[in-house]
């Protein structure tokens, strides 16, 4: 059933309202309440459609992270097919810096703690990272290991004590060599 244009209207101004809220004071500083009230909204119109901020920051990423997923499929070496397994991690890892550095507050709303491991997101990275790492020993631990430096609480830690998102990238380029 096609979506309602005021329910289609009350959902860009939720979103929109969210993803300003979000980064201006983090997603763990933002109430529901704030965002209705930011939207514009009800508070009953927003829990119908969001039970929760993690909700809220999921469908604001949604589409970010959909655009990464199809260039990892179906895009140009060396993020997509064709490019050896190094080389394709590598440009994986500066494709999700760039993420983080342009949505680290969205992606912490998501990914919290053990939250992060049951996100759709990080089960496709963590599949696509243990097919790049097929040929290791354990491909299936190395997947969370390789994962791990992505962690939006980490990268965020980084970028605080004064690392640049290309040093960060630089640091996660090697790594990738090195496997």
């Amino acid at each position: 059933m096609p979506e309602r244009a005021d329910a289609a209207r009350n959902r860009a101004k939720i979103l929109e309202a969210a993803e300003e809220l979000f980064t201006a004071r983090g997603a763990a500083e933002v109430t529901m309440e704030d965002i209705a009230r930011a939207a514009g909204v009800g508070r009953g119109t927003l829990y119908r459609r969001y039970p929760d901020r993690a909700s809220i920051a999921v469908a604001l990423l949604d589409e970010h992270e959909r655009r990464l997923q199809e260039s990892l499929l179906r895009g140009d070496p060396p993020l997509g097919p064709g490019a050896p397994p190094a080389e394709r991690l590598a440009a994986f890892y500066a494709a999700m810096v760039e993420l983080l550095e342009r949505h680290a507050p969205l992606v912490l709303g998501t990914e919290v703690g053990h939250s992060r491991f049951t996100t759709g997101a990080y089960g496709f990275w963590r599949t696509h990272v243990k097919v790049l790492a097929a040929g290791t020993p354990d491909p299936d631990v190395l997947a969370d290991v390789l994962l791990a430096p992505l962690a939006p609480e980490l990268y965020l830690h980084q970028r605080a004590r004064g690392l640049s998102p290309e040093r960060i990238t630089a640091s996660l380029r090697e790594l990738a060599r090195l496997l």
